[in-house]
């Protein structure tokens, strides 16, 4: 009989607050099992995202013109491009 005098004003607040706070954390976890499961294992990999054609030169002075490298390391990057043969590295070097 005394259902609806036993809440009281505080009693309804708490359960509306954690009603809020209950969905907050289902859609949270949904979202980040979502982006979990959406890209398993995916690194950022410049080598994977270049276009066909596009030389090794070219995604160097591209990253200097964007201002990712400086220009110590661009030019200490190209040497050592420059140096490799076609066939790979040259002997003694990794």
């Amino acid at each position: 009989m005394g259902f609806w005098y036993g809440h009281g004003g505080w009693g309804w607040f708490a359960m509306s607050v954690g009603m809020v706070l209950f969905w907050a954390l289902i859609i949270t976890l949904g979202v980040l099992l979502y982006r979990s499961l959406a890209r398993p294992g995916e690194d950022r990999d410049p080598a994977g995202s270049r276009l066909p054609g596009t030389s090794p030169e070219q995604l160097l002075a591209d990253r200097f013109a964007h201002g990712e490298i400086d220009e110590d390391e661009y030019r200490r990057r190209l040497s050592v491009l420059r140096e490799r043969s076609p066939d790979g590295p040259r002997p003694g070097r990794r």
